[in-house]
């Protein structure tokens, strides 16, 4: 959900932050005890490129992806100590069928890249990070951005 600030109604903006920030909250908070309690677990959480970078119209956005990305390390600093790896994903633009075409198109040109992802390209990290392969990978924020946060 983008909007110029101005035009974005409290209805919308909470609707952000109950997706993007309450709900993966309750998620944690009921599944990270019991990962802790057998010893192991891993917890991928989708953040985005918004949450590092500013973008015209994605404010509340972007700011409930760095709030995401917050608390991975938080969780991370709680729950890792008991065998429980929690890590993010912080996607940039990818061509989805819920995402409006144009924006994706002129968002992928904004990466060193010069394209969108395609969801397969997201999906390989997130089961990198899901893997044995990523034993020694907690707290971290791997951006999937075809390098739009290098620039």
């Amino acid at each position: 959900m983008f909007g110029d600030t101005a035009g974005l109604d409290a209805e919308k903006f909470d609707a952000l932050f109950a997706s993007n920030v309450r709900a993966p909250f309750l998620l944690v908070a009921a599944l990270a005890p019991g990962m802790a309690a057998r010893g192991h677990g891993s917890i991928i959480n989708m953040s985005s490129m918004a949450g590092q970078i500013g973008l015209a119209g994605g404010a509340a956005y972007g700011a409930t992806k760095a709030a995401l990305t917050s608390m991975t390390r938080a969780w991370a600093a709680e729950f890792s100590h008991k065998g429980v790896r929690v890590n993010a994903v912080a996607a940039g633009p990818v061509s989805t069928e819920g995402a409006t075409p144009e924006r994706t198109a002129a968002l992928g040109k904004t990466t060193l890249l010069d394209r969108a992802a395609n969801p397969e390209e997201i999906a390989a990290v997130v089961g990198f990070l899901a893997s044995p392969r990523a034993s020694y990978i907690t707290g971290a924020t791997v951006a999937v951005d075809g390098g739009r946060t290098a620039i």
